[in-house]
């Protein structure tokens, strides 16, 4: 796919107080990021915090990066989707997952068929009445996929779908399956680091817990890795494949391989705080 491509930030916001996410989205926006991405873990709502922000900014766009579909019934999330598309005019945008099995043991829920349980999702998503003012333009639909199944379902029935910890060669493959139209959502972590070391090392901290997932296992083993790359919390050649680190340059040239392999749209994770200096990853890949 060719074209203008979208870049966007997402970062927890657990930690930050209302004061300290307002500054920062508009920073974002200063900067000339298009959006913004909220996960959903065990802090903030996301769909609140979604809501809040988006009233706290003029362009910038507020995502659900991914809201997980075992917490709200589909009728709740296709009234979400309805009323910020509506209240923003426009600038909502809602991505969906099914999270992971640890995830939603913790909250209680018993795990599904990831496929299986997403298509019965949206199909109750389209069956809901809702009552609400129709907004000028429909806040658009992604579903989290990797695999074949729930990519074919997400160019089935959605506006895109959003994969995460893949490389530009995931995403080469990922578009060749959807078709040139579909858009595609590459989250991918950045790190303004240039010493191997240091930047091995803050990736294998933020990284920890997904080295613990059988389910990203095995979509990298698709890629040519085993088991070993997976011990001691990552190889070298895993890590460097999931996280861009270096200078400018470096970064800007992870940013271009996923456009120049299909992304539609890139979305930064930081994994170095803000500098004052203004060399932190933001800041460096800012659009302007």
């Amino acid at each position: 796919m060719t074209g203008e491509l979208d870049v966007g930030v997402i970062v927890s916001t657990e930690t930050m107080h209302a004061r300290a996410l307002t500054e920062f989205v508009r920073r974002l926006e200063a900067l000339g990021y298009e959006s913004l991405w909220l996960p959903e873990l065990f802090g903030r709502e996301p769909i609140a915090t979604a809501g809040y922000l988006l009233g706290q900014c003029e362009r910038l766009r507020v995502a659900t990066g991914i809201a997980n579909v075992y917490v709200r019934d589909a009728h709740a999330m296709a009234q979400t989707r309805q009323t910020l598309a509506e209240l923003s005019g426009g600038r909502f945008i809602l991505g969906l997952g099914v999270s992971n099995v640890g995830l939603n043991a913790t909250r209680g829920h018993d795990w599904q068929t990831p496929e299986p349980k997403m298509r019965k999702y949206l199909d109750a998503m389209d069956a809901a009445a809702t009552e609400s003012p129709e907004p000028a333009q429909a806040a658009p639909l992604y579903i989290a996929a990797h695999g074949p199944k729930l990519q074919a379902l997400g160019a089935e029935r959605t506006d895109g779908i959003i994969t995460y910890l893949m490389p530009p060669e995931h995403t080469a493959a990922s578009r060749a399956r959807v078709g040139p139209t579909l858009a595609i959502n590459v989250v991918s972590p950045f790190l303004a680091e240039s010493d191997p070391a240091i930047a091995r090392a803050t990736a294998r901290k933020a990284l920890q817990y997904y080295m613990t997932l059988d389910y990203y296992h095995r979509e990298w083993s698709k890629l040519g890795f085993t088991d070993a790359d997976f011990a001691d919390g990552g190889s070298d050649r895993l890590i460097d494949m999931l996280v861009a680190w270096g200078d400018e340059d470096a970064l800007r040239e992870r940013v271009a391989a996923y456009q120049t392999a299909g992304a539609s749209r890139v979305v930064i994770m930081p994994f170095d705080p803000v500098r004052d200096d203004g060399a932190d990853s933001l800041s460096l890949l800012a659009p302007g």
